[in-house]
């Protein structure tokens, strides 16, 4: 998906940065979306700016990622399948007693990276069960119990 930028002198850029949905927001530019196909492309005009911003992690989402916008809760360890106990990055299993449920890591990442100085990966596999907790990657000097 590719997104375009038409500014009010009709300037062409693309990207979905923050600054783009506030010029969009404040209406100095519009924003479209490019849609590819194997044959054809489509462009489709984004109008609904607030739904764009929560996509893209703009703008905080709960339904979306399945995480109210709090202090959250969370308890963690190390994931028993972890074999690298004092690599850079450890394998964790969080879970979050705060009835939250983790459904989209980056948006969790930002939270904890707020609001305990936590820095997940956000590039490498996650995944878990609600028994078990959720595991991910995580810098073992950012963690505190």
């Amino acid at each position: 998906m590719c997104y375009i930028e038409v500014a009010e002198d009709g300037t062409v850029t693309h990207g979905k940065d923050a600054g783009t949905y506030e010029r969009a927001r404040d209406g100095k530019c519009r924003l479209f979306a490019v849609w590819p196909g194997e044959w054809a492309s489509h462009l489709f005009v984004i109008d609904d700016l607030d739904e764009y911003a929560r996509a893209h992690g703009l703008m905080h989402d709960p339904e979306r990622t399945g995480l109210a916008d709090h202090e959250h809760a969370v308890q963690w360890e190390l994931d028993p399948s972890e074999k690298k106990p004092m690599g850079s990055y450890i394998t964790i299993r969080v879970k979050l007693d705060c009835g939250c449920n983790i459904r989209d890591l980056d948006a969790f990442a930002k939270q904890m990276r707020a609001q305990q100085g936590w820095d997940i990966a956000t590039s490498s596999g996650w995944g878990g069960s609600s028994g078990s907790g959720t595991y991910m990657r995580a810098r073992r000097k950012s963690l505190t119990s």
